[in-house]
């Protein structure tokens, strides 16, 4: 009797012991949703959204009311909160891999209904059944996430295009125009991703260390860490613009390389198009950047795989050779179809030994291309060998 009155009383403080805002919901929730709803003018909306979610949903929809930002909580539609929150958990159900995952990388990179500020959408139902026959026989995370970046293109039939509408698109916009830019596609490509609990986040920096622009893309978690990708590139680790990010400083806010948080982490991203917000939390990555790009570097020159290409750009053939006749210039490295780098060359007060740099596999043909001063593109095609090479280009 006395085994049985005190399973009863501890059975009664378990029920006691959870959230005001509705069981299913940890009570270490309570301040969170006191706090964020203090000043919502719909707070009764919200905590209403709260109770009304199935039991096994409670605790992510309770994460995203908590951590969202003011402008979302304050005005964004609650049935694309509902409905993002239901896939989000049926991923969980369904796909090994995210059934797998601990609690913390499912809600803040699987999760969340938006990658920025772009508009939010009701992607998540979509993207699911898009993606799901993609990665049906997939046994790894890895696997999955491959699987769905070979299929993006044809998914989705967005390309990269300068001409889409705005930066910060989402997956709707771009899909309407079927363009975007490396903004909008990493946009795309995380959400296609968490589509199918798949951990990913956005990953960009402000500008590269040579000011020659930004540029935007994709982290995905597997083998207990995060490996870089972008839209259009299966792989990993290995993308064009690694040496880019390899030469981020860090501490730099322009020059340092960030990747998006919905948790707030004490840091925000430097969104070029919005530069005056702080409101996309973020943390610095730069210095795992600059690890990986020592370690292929040194690698394969070890490996004796690569050598050393300079590229320097001159206004024409007649000032080749001078200093003051060259021409700083943005160029991007081609093999095959494949971009596998980019720089910008020095120009005329720059030291003579400066110069665009880069590490090239031999026995391969590369193209080199750029716009003239007719705003025309133009191109260098060389041959790489066994020895290091010096190639220029004209403008004129």
């Amino acid at each position: 009797m006395i085994r049985l009155l005190t399973l009863i009383a501890c059975l009664g403080l378990c029920a006691c012991g959870g959230s005001r805002y509705g069981s299913g919901i940890p009570e270490t929730y309570d301040p969170l949703l006191d706090a964020a709803l203090a000043e919502c003018p719909r707070a009764d909306s919200l905590r209403h959204l709260l109770r009304e979610t199935p039991r096994e949903e409670r605790e992510a929809m309770a994460w995203l009311v908590a951590w969202m930002p003011q402008g979302d909580r304050d005005t964004m539609r609650l049935d694309l909160l509902r409905e993002n929150v239901a896939y989000a958990c049926k991923a969980r159900e369904v796909f090994p891999w995210t059934k797998a995952l601990p609690d913390s990388l499912f809600l803040n990179e699987v999760l969340p209904y938006a990658v920025v500020d772009e508009v939010r959408d009701a992607w998540r139902g979509d993207f699911f059944d898009r993606f799901t026959p993609c990665v049906a026989g997939c046994r790894t995370l890895r696997e999955a996430a491959e699987a769905v970046n070979r299929a993006i293109v044809e998914r989705v039939g967005v390309e990269y295009n300068t001409r889409r509408e705005k930066t910060n698109q989402s997956p709707s916009e771009s899909m309407r125009q079927h363009m975007a830019s490396c903004t909008g596609l990493s946009v795309l490509l995380v959400d296609a991703l968490r589509a199918v609990g798949i951990p990913a986040r956005f990953v960009g920096t402000a500008a590269w260390h040579d000011n020659r622009g930004n540029h935007s893309w994709t982290e995905v978690w597997f083998d207990d860490a995060w490996h870089f990708t972008e839209y259009y590139f299966p792989g990993y680790d290995r993308a064009w613009f690694l040496a880019d990010a390899g030469q981020a400083t860090e501490g730099d806010r322009q020059h340092a390389v960030y990747a998006v948080s919905f948790h707030p982490t004490g840091d925000w991203f430097p969104m070029v198009w919005n530069e005056s917000s702080h409101d996309v939390h973020a943390v610095e990555v730069t210095s795992r950047y600059r690890a990986a790009y020592r370690e292929v570097s040194e690698l394969r020159r070890a490996r004796q795989t690569h050598v050393e290409v300079r590229f320097t750009m001159y206004r024409n053939r007649a000032l080749e050779g001078m200093s003051e006749g060259r021409v700083a210039a943005n160029v991007d490295v081609f093999c095959g179809a494949e971009q596998v780098g980019g720089g910008r060359t020095a120009g005329p007060l720059q030291d003579m030994n400066d110069g665009y740099r880069i590490l090239l596999e031999k026995n391969r043909t590369y193209t080199f291309r750029y716009e003239n001063a007719r705003g025309e593109a133009s191109q260098v095609t060389i041959e790489v060998g066994e020895e290091p090479l010096s190639v220029v280009g004209y403008m004129e």
